[in-house]
Parts: C-alpha cells; sequence; structure tokens
C-alpha cells in the first residue's frame, strides 16, 4: 500500500498542499475539501515529462473553460482525479524505485491496458485501480 505522504509528494507536498499530510484521513479531506490549484501544474509535471503531453491530460482531467475559473481550489471530483493519478504516480516510483523509470512507465503504452499509457487510463476511478493491478503484478513478479 502506498502512503498517503507520497502521493502528498507527487502532488507538491505541504508547498503546494499547504498543509502535512501525514495521514489517509488527512488526504481525504484535503481532497473533499478541494484541493489547491497549484496542484494541477506541479503533479503533471512531476509525472509527464513533455509539456505538450502534460496539456492533453491537463485538458482531459480539468477542461480548460473550468480551470481558468477556478480561483483557488479544485472542486472534490477534480481533486480525486489529481489525487489517483498521483497515487498511480507514487506507487509506479515505489515498484521502479526510480524516478525516470516511473515517469516513463506512466507515459508509455502497456499492453494489459489496451496499448493506452497509464497516465490516460488512471483518469478514471477504475482505470486507476487497473494502473495499480499492473504495478501491483510488477512488484511482486507475477505475470503481466
Amino acid at each position: 500500500m502506498i502512503s498517503s505522504q507520497a502521493v502528498a509528494k507527487v502532488m507538491g507536498g505541504a508547498r503546494v498542499l499547504k498543509v502535512t499530510v501525514r495521514s489517509s484521513a488527512d488526504l481525504e479531506r484535503l481532497v473533499a475539501s478541494g484541493l489547491p490549484i497549484g496542484v494541477v501544474e506541479f503533479t503533471l509535471a512531476y509525472v509527464i515529462e513533455d509539456p505538450f503531453r502534460r496539456k492533453r491530460v491537463r485538458n482531459a482531467l480539468v477542461p480548460p473553460a473550468t480551470l481558468k475559473r477556478r480561483k483557488l481550489t479544485l472542486s472534490p471530483e477534480e481533486s480525486a482525479r489529481f489525487e489517483r493519478v498521483a497515487r498511480a504516480m507514487a506507487m509506479a516510483e515505489s515498484v521502479w524505485e526510480d524516478h525516470a523509470d516511473a515517469q516513463r512507465f506512466m507515459t508509455t503504452p502497456h499492453p494489459l491496458l489496451e496499448g493506452r499509457a497509464p497516465i490516460e487510463v488512471a483518469e478514471t476511478e477504475l482505470g486507476a485501480r487497473r494502473v495499480e493491478d499492473v504495478l501491483a503484478a510488477l512488484e511482486y513478479a507475477l505475470p503481466v
């Protein structure tokens, strides 16, 4: 299981989140109240190296017009989307034990995800679970 602190790190930690996440309850409260808008760019830059791909994923997670209207915080639903992406990235870093390798995993099409990149699949709750299943199989050396 990935720690809430690892997920918070992917989203920018205390500097971006404006609070220190110490538990799952802290993270849950933060997502429910709406993550700070700075989470959008920090998380996507942490996960995706290519700026053009980063923009495409950002637009899929939060439509551009909606993002422009957001002043300080995301809605709880939008916050949950970024938490899912951050959780998948934190798990990928745990499995690969290297940030660059985790980024490559998250942005490279995978056969068990119908040739889609994990970052794209993780945009939905069920998709994020599928990405976590692939990562768990890799971590525990199960056939994937």
